[in-house]
């Protein structure tokens, strides 16, 4: 959801703990034909939104096919004939909201590729590392001449072909860095590979006691593993840039005289009329020339409530049409449209933030260099000193694994993934390599209001103020009506049975009406029923008119989220600006702000504002954790030094933010910064030990004290150490 948007959500179920089997019942095998629809389903959370949403839809005339992917939150159709616009409603009326979404612009996202790959080189590397131990151990065993030499080879036919395959992503990163002029980390892996199998051929062919084929295949095994849990811990999702154009309208109905026909928005020009139907998504910036209706702003601008839209009115691309029908001249169109405009801020934020250097980037920035001298070093010195050159490379060779940046590597990768283990189990899911390192940077927290803060669903505030009598009027109207307000009375009402009403009327932008043994009823806005309404009241309000009474004001507010108080309380306890950023009326926000202890804050602004207000913050110093859900936030999401969304956010919110909550509650946002920094404080014990250990380790090396094997070994040793030390985070924040 957006930043203020009550849309409807009274569907989603709130057991949230079901993902796991959801997944599974939604990647069953059955295939969808080519002609499909997507629709985001930014409110599905568990196993029984996938029932609620697959029946609602294969209960639709002309459905053929309907799969629900909970992971992305999406639903593809199979419905020749049939278009979104024919889909929304129905999944309206089940309780979930729902978007188009273009599956061209969505093509790119068909799986993780480098980690599938990634899995099945650590596996054959695995497998190989094992089979050429089995074979080492007659050779340790004192096997000698042609039984030591046939063992030797048959390692050499197994490890050779593995650490070709396998070494890969280290060879092909050393050549791109090589070539680029740089001493990549993957420069010295790649070397120490090489060498050492190379070495091994050379003393097998010459019936040498020692062959390093092992050390070899186990130098690629432990170094894919820390590049997989460095790939795991690393972004995954699609930037929110493709997220956003995915979300762009792809048809519009285009009014050509009397003809209306459907044509890509691409193809729309300033000037043309469209028509937008109840449930639509606005296509493109422009003016309404007919109709009547309710918009759902919040995507963009983050207003509370949908706001009347009649002739003269601007709307935006993206903006969500909710109850009548309506004509727009469009005033502008694809790249030119506001959604367009938006989607071209988040991709400039994100390359920005892309800049980032994490601590292993800087940490391996003198340690390449360094390596090469040492162990080129030692071959000249061993060469100069003896004239041997056998025992000069087998002593490089030595430097070389025995300084292999194995321990470095995992150094980050196992303490991000033991820390992100830690607060999953909290309900929080990191998706970026480097936002831990930036989450223990953070100083200032800024937060969003509607479904951030707050749950995003209105509640009736007094049940009890509305009269015996008037209930089942009250609930009757309430049930013929699509507005959020509307639909938050008649779930307060669920007990009473409705009144039995006709001539039943919702009027788009103003409310609903009804006739009742003569009487005339409304249920809507305070203009529309002839009645001052206070503008500047923290509360929302809807007007109940009986014919002969006066009318009945009914207040409603927004549900807290669990925990946002007690986060907000901690925050400021430890010391961090807490800041509250919302598109919604200044009361309101400064009801929310008073009862949460925050003193900064700042209503009505739109997501450049938004944007603009923590690249400000960001300006003046501070190191900003944005946390927001809706479409106006996305540009603030990454624009911040870290982001985080609820699992309830809008697609786009979610794919922008380095962090998602996969629960409602909002305490683990504190918990993280306090595991970050910890996280932080592992790290830089990491590269302590791993430095360390090349401090011992090396003089042996550079002495002849250690064979390729031993130096191979004592990698080992390092590369555990630090992973010990990481699953040192699944104690207790301190």
């Amino acid at each position: 959801m957006s930043d203020a948007s009550y849309a409807p959500r009274l569907g989603v179920c709130p057991a949230c703990d079901a993902a796991p089997l959801a997944q599974r019942l939604a990647d069953r095998a059955e295939a969808l034909a080519p002609n499909r629809l997507i629709l985001s389903l930014p409110d599905a959370h568990c196993a029984l939104c996938i029932t609620q949403i697959e029946g609602a839809l294969m209960a639709h005339p002309g459905v053929r096919a309907a799969r629900v992917n909970l992971t992305l939150r999406r639903v593809t159709v199979n419905a020749p004939g049939l278009t979104a616009a024919d889909l929304v409603p129905v999944l309206a009326r089940a309780g979930h909201q729902a978007h188009e979404l273009d599956p061209d612009a969505l093509a790119q996202s068909a799986g993780d590729r480098a980690g599938r790959d990634l899995l099945m080189r650590i596996g054959v590397s695995g497998f190989a590392m094992m089979n050429i131990m089995i074979l080492s151990v007659a050779v340790w065993s004192g096997a000698e001449a042609a039984t030591r030499d046939l063992f030797h080879w048959i390692s050499g036919a197994i490890a050779l072909p593995t650490v070709v395959f396998a070494g890969q992503p280290f060879f092909a990163s050393a050549w791109r860095s090589l070539k680029a002029g740089r001493l990549g980390m993957d420069v010295p892996i790649s070397l120490a590979l090489i060498l050492a199998s190379a070495i091994s051929v050379f003393e097998t062919a010459q019936s040498g006691h020692h062959a390093y084929f092992d050390a070899a295949v186990m130098l690629c095994f432990f170094l894919l593993v820390g590049r997989y849990l460095d790939h795991r811990t690393r972004a995954i999702a699609r930037s929110a840039a493709a997220e956003l154009t995915a979300l762009e309208v792809p048809r519009a109905t285009l009014i050509s005289g009397v003809v209306e026909r459907t044509v890509p928005v691409a193809d729309l020009r300033p000037g043309d009329l469209i028509r937008v139907r109840p449930g639509g998504r606005i296509p493109a910036d422009g003016t309404v020339l007919e109709g009547q209706s309710e918009i759902d702003r919040a995507l963009l601008t983050g207003e509370t409530l949908p706001v009347a839209a009649a002739p003269g009115m601007t709307l935006s691309a993206g903006e969500v049409n909710l109850t009548g029908p309506l004509v727009l001249r469009v005033t502008a169109a694809g790249q030119d449209s506001s959604l367009a405009r938006l989607t071209a801020l988040v991709e400039a934020a994100e390359n920005a933030r892309g800049r980032y250097t994490s601590l292993a980037e800087r940490a391996a920035r003198g340690y390449s260099p360094a390596v090469h001298v040492l162990a080129f070093g030692s071959f000249l010195g061993w060469l100069w000193a003896t004239g041997d050159v056998r025992l000069a490379v087998n002593i490089a060779a030595a430097v070389l694994i025995i300084t292999c940046p194995c321990a470095l590597g995992l150094a980050v990768p196992a303490v991000a993934t033991s820390a992100s283990g830690r607060l999953f189990r909290r309900g929080l899911l990191i998706k970026d390599g480097t936002a831990l390192e930036r989450l223990a940077e953070v100083d200032t927290v800024v937060f969003d209001k509607t479904g951030t803060l707050t749950m995003g669903q209105p509640r009736l505030l007094d049940p009890d103020s509305i009269p015996a009598d008037l209930r089942p009027l009250a609930h009757a109207l309430a049930q013929g009506s699509a507005h959020p307000l509307s639909r938050a009375l008649a779930q307060a009402l669920e007990g009473t049975p409705p009144a039995v009403l006709e001539a039943l009327t919702e009027h788009p932008g103003r409310g609903v009406s009804a006739r009742w043994q003569g009487r005339d009823l409304r249920l809507g806005r305070a203009e529309w029923l002839g009645v001052a309404d206070d503008q500047d009241a923290a509360t929302l309000s809807s007007w109940l008119s009986v014919d002969g009474q006066p009318p009945l004001r009914l207040d409603f507010t927004d549900s807290l989220r669990p925990g946002a108080a007690d986060c907000v309380a901690r925050l400021l306890a430890d010391g961090r600006r807490v800041i509250l950023l919302s598109g919604d009326r200044a009361a309101p926000v400064a009801a929310l702000a008073a009862s949460l202890g925050i003193t900064e804050w700042h209503a009505g602004i739109d997501p450049v504002g938004k944007a603009d207000a923590v690249a400000a913050q960001a300006d003046a110093g501070a190191k900003v954790l944005m946390v927001g859900d809706g479409l106006n936030d996305t540009a603030a999401l990454a624009r911040a030094h870290v982001s985080l969304s609820p699992a309830s956010a809008l697609d786009a919110a979610r794919v922008a933010s380095d962090m998602v909550l996969t629960g409602h509650d909002l305490a683990p946002v504190a918990e993280a910064l306090v595991i970050a920094r910890l996280a932080t404080r592992r790290i830089r014990e990491n590269f302590a030990i791993s430095f360390g250990y090349n401090v011992v380790a090396v003089p042996f090396a550079i002495l002849g004290m250690a064979t390729p094997l031993l130096a191979a070994l004592a990698m080992s040793v390092s590369s555990i150490t630090v992973t010990l030390n990481a699953l040192r985070l699944s104690g207790k924040a301190r």
